[in-house]
């Protein structure tokens, strides 16, 4: 059930969807437009953006995807000027860490490369255990210091002929996984496997691994000590009920100081705020109907930056918390 109200102090207006029965009560997601208005644009001009990583001076890096760049571009603090890095062939996310190195999953010739912004690429790892890449999708830094990358377990021209998803993407197997990668040593170890289109990837405040699914919708969690993970365990779902039918998934996502996660839904127009428990909370609109992925904001802004694949665009969105620092 979904009804509409507004709320008494902001004047915004809120969509509440109402899923289920918790403990004899309706569970309700607030569906939020800011202000009643549009995001603001905070730079336009991208060809299908991912992967946005602030810098120390307030820059920003992201990947452009599109078959005319296949890019890491810098962008100015203020969001006026860009610049490419390196042209990688179709790089889909980035992470930087505490050495200024950028790490790129790159899914036209899939490997993680790892690049320095005066554009020098190295080829960091192709392969696990002679099982090659096929779809690097993500990355992040761990606790440890490590790499942890999702491949989505199918080539991209497999998945997206000429840049078209398939029609039958809903009967897909990848074979879609989970890996550790050594930043000093290049070994690379399998964690998961088995994921319906492995995306999204990110560590939480509470010692989990966070990864999510596609092609399901679903957030997994692996506990984390020590360098090691544990099992599979899911978290949540993001997918709205009331959503109109097509592809529609989790993509890139990070979490809030608060203990929130903010997962980006392409095809669905939302990034969906699941709460510590793994219900949604909150479903906070964009202008475009393919966010991407996200950033919160430099110095505790509480702010998020979401690239948006229909527009090419970075959105700006107010949100009531500052990001969770990220490991460096």
């Amino acid at each position: 059930m979904v009804c509409f109200h507004r709320g008494s102090e902001s004047g915004e207006l809120t969509r509440v969807e109402t899923r289920g029965i918790s403990n004899g009560n309706a569970v309700r997601v607030r569906h939020t437009d800011r202000g009643g208005g549009e995001p603001v644009n905070f730079t336009t001009g991208l060809s299908t953006p991912e992967g946005p990583a602030v810098l120390p001076d307030r820059s920003w890096l992201v990947v452009e995807m599109g078959q005319d760049r296949g890019c890491v571009t810098r962008i100015s603090a203020d969001g006026k000027e860009k610049r490419i890095v390196a042209k990688t062939g179709r790089p889909n996310g980035l992470a930087v860490d505490r050495d200024g190195f950028i790490w790129v999953a790159e899914s036209r010739q899939p490997a993680l490369l790892r690049m320095t912004l005066d554009g020098t690429v190295e080829v960091w790892a192709t392969q696990c255990m002679g099982s090659p890449f096929l779809f690097p999708n993500d990355v992040c830094l761990g606790p440890d210091g490590e790499i942890y990358l999702t491949d989505s377990g199918i080539y991209i021209e497999e998945f997206a002929p000429r840049g078209r998803i398939r029609p039958d993407y809903e009967t897909v197997q990848p074979d879609g996984r989970v890996y550790k990668v050594g930043r000093s040593s290049h070994e690379v170890v399998l964690l998961d496997s088995g994921i319906r289109f492995a995306n999204g990837i990110a560590f939480g405040p509470d010692n989990y691994l966070y990864v999510n699914e596609t092609l399901t919708g679903a957030v997994y969690r692996y506990k984390y000590r020590d360098g090691r993970v544990g099992p599979r365990q899911h978290f949540g779902n993001v997918i709205d009920p009331s959503a109109p039918p097509g592809y529609k998934g989790p993509d890139g996502m990070k979490f809030g100081r608060n203990g929130n996660l903010y997962v980006t839904v392409v095809g669905q127009q939302d990034v969906t705020v699941l709460g510590p428990h793994g219900t949604p909370a909150n479903r906070i609109r964009t202008r475009g109907k393919n966010p991407s992925n996200i950033a919160f904001g430099p110095d505790q802004q509480k702010k998020i930056y979401v690239t948006e694949d229909e527009f090419g665009a970075i959105e700006l969105l107010d949100v009531d918390t500052e990001g969770l620092p990220l490991f460096t």
